[in-house]
């Protein structure tokens, strides 16, 4: 048993374990005494230590107005946003109530009934009631749809902030809510497509029932591209498709079906024009369940509140969306929104990871002072803080990019959104582990969040084009869209003359990105492999400037030019909290 801080403790008699309930002690051997204390009951409860030391638990607080630099950030990006509703996200999850949800989502996770009692096939999925609750609020406050329901500037960056407040808490759920926020624009395809599912699908609410599309107002959606030979080389995939009447019968499998639990889905399958897209529903007009077999649930690292599934195709009908043959080029603006929802979530994710971090700090001593007043500690603090703020704000520049229906901001977002991609979503994993670090051992057992985030952020790197596959997709852009390479650096120029460390990396870039065009038109197949295996290098200059340019322009001066010295300066540090000179370690702790 333990007391609240600050009551004296007591340490229990030995002796006291040994008592009879005579209320006397047995003779252990020659020359014993007789004890005369009283009787201890064995069953009462005895206090062995206070309680001190520890910080309060981190809840029943409002996530939106602690976080200084995703205010700051919506402020320049999204001025018109309704601060109420983003105070009420805040505030719900925040709650005590809703971070539990989010801890029994993880332990809890789905689970596969592929049959019932009685032998018929039924490829359910079953969810903890947790689970429901967090997607249900999500889907309730638009967390998927407000975009498209309220187009117009500022459209993207509110919805943008919604998706991170709860993806900040319970990352899990935000898988399907991305893919029924990205699908809208790949449907509008097909007119007739369109209009029967895209009303559902920017519709506020969640109907997790598996009925007929057509009862229900509000629908939510799944993908299911990759197969075991191909990867994310989704022209290698075998799964094909035949012509039956209005429809298609499609025969095939998927090693990733994301959200087996939706409505509908969005397969690529071949037809002899090349790879095509069709709408898959899970519930047949009708009523009927559509044959899709689902073989198992993946046993993953992380994001286990969420169901993703190896599949297998039957004649399983599907509706034509977009060209035959043109598959790719139909989902390709849904890989863009999700791709920027993987930076979306690595941000949301970082920001827990230092929230934690700093209040953990400010409740804990050692050594005879706080932990935030400690130099070492307040440096990793600020480094942590640091990196969130490249972030926030680098998520919510190119949310509003698009919100900008513009040739320039369509070139800009082209190249940003995957070089974002690549490298914010690869720093969340180490970020997750220095904070989780800042806790201790604390921060190392499940009863805290940073356990289970550390194993949540690989997920936004892989998911939707790993590393490699990002960079080869920077390095095609470049080759076939010269635009986009011109207006990215063009966007870089406006950072010139603020930082001598960012004009320097500048010319080294720019002096990189000539060389790489240069190679690449060349035809060269040996220049080709060489630029290949750079192409790390390039795309970390690319996101670097990037970052350190919209922190300029927007961001507060402190935290702009400690961005600058931090990551382009000659004395950077590897590590977190191996700063350089130049940077303000207060002001970012300030706002941790």
């Amino acid at each position: 048993m333990t007391t609240t801080p600050g009551i004296a403790s007591t340490t229990a008699d030995p002796a006291a374990t040994r008592s009879a309930g005579s209320g006397a002690t047995r003779s252990a051997g020659p020359g014993a005494t007789r004890s005369t204390s009283p009787a201890v009951d064995p069953t009462t409860p005895r206090t062995t230590h206070s309680v001190f030391n520890q910080a309060p638990p981190r809840r029943d607080i409002n996530e939106f107005t602690l976080n200084t630099a995703l205010k700051d950030a919506l402020a320049r990006y999204g001025p018109g946003a309704s601060h109420d509703e983003l105070e009420r996200i805040g505030a719900l999850v925040g709650s005590a109530d809703f971070i539990n949800d989010a801890r029994l989502a993880n332990v809890h996770g789905p689970e596969l009934r592929t049959h019932d009692d009685w032998g018929n096939r039924t490829d359910e999925i079953e969810f903890h009631p947790a689970y429901h609750r967090i997607i249900g609020d999500a889907l309730d406050a638009e967390a998927h749809s407000y975009a498209w329901t309220h187009p117009g500037p500022g459209a993207n960056v509110e919805r943008a902030v919604r998706f991170m407040l709860f993806s900040q808490i319970e990352p899990g759920h935000a898988c399907p809510v991305s893919m029924t926020h990205a699908v809208v624009p790949s449907l509008r395809a097909d007119s007739a497509l369109a209009d029967f599912w895209v009303p559902r699908a920017t519709a506020a609410g969640y109907d997790p029932r598996r009925i007929d599309p057509a009862r229900k107002t509000a629908v939510t959606f799944g993908m299911a591209m990759t197969e075991k030979q191909g990867g994310s080389d989704i022209r290698a995939n075998t799964t094909c498709a035949a012509p039956s009447g209005d429809h298609f019968l499609i025969t095939g499998h998927k090693w990733f079906c994301s959200a087996p639990q939706s409505d509908a889905f969005l397969v690529i399958a071949q037809l002899d024009e090349g790879p095509s897209c069709f709408v898959v529903p899970r519930v047949l007009p009708g009523g009927d369940l559509n044959s899709v077999r689902i073989q198992r649930l993946k046993d993953k690292l992380g994001n286990r509140s969420n169901a993703s599934s190896e599949v297998e195709f039957d004649a399983t009908e599907g509706w034509l969306l977009g060209q035959p043959g043109k598959g790719v080029r139909t989902i390709i603006e849904m890989v863009a929104q999700t791709r920027l929802d993987c930076v979306l979530g690595s941000a949301a994710g970082m920001r827990q990871c230092v929230a934690e971090a700093a209040w953990h700090a400010r409740g804990r001593a050692a050594f005879g002072s706080t932990l935030i007043d400690q130099p070492l500690m307040r440096a990793v603090i600020a480094d942590l803080q640091l990196e969130t703020e490249a972030a926030t704000y680098t998520a919510l520049h190119l949310a509003a990019a698009y919100d900008d229906d513009g040739a320039e901001a369509a070139d800009f977002r082209r190249l940003a959104t995957a070089v974002a991609k690549y490298w914010i979503c690869k720093r969340g994993p180490e970020h997750a582990y220095e904070a989780l670090e800042c806790l201790g051992g604390n921060g190392y057992t499940e009863a805290f969040p940073l356990a289970r985030r550390y194993r949540e952020q690989p997920v936004m790197a892989v998911w939707e084009g790993s590393g490699n596959v990002i960079v080869l997709d920077v390095l095609r852009a470049l080759a076939r869209e010269p635009r986009s390479a011109k207006t990215f650096l063009g966007f870089l120029e406006t950072g010139l003359g603020r930082h001598a460390d960012f004009d320097a990396a500048y010319e080294s870039l720019a002096r990189s990105l000539q060389d790489a065009v240069q190679g690449l038109d060349s035809g060269d197949a040996a220049a080709q492999a060489a630029l290949q295996a750079r192409g790390r290098v390039l795309v970390e200059k690319m996101a670097l400037l990037m970052q350190a340019a919209i922190l300029f322009e927007s961001a507060p001066a402190e935290v702009a030019s400690s961005f600058a010295a931090a990551r382009l300066g000659a004395d950077r540090g590897r590590e977190y909290g191996a700063l350089p000179d130049g940077v303000d370690i207060d002001f970012l702790v300030e706002r941790a």
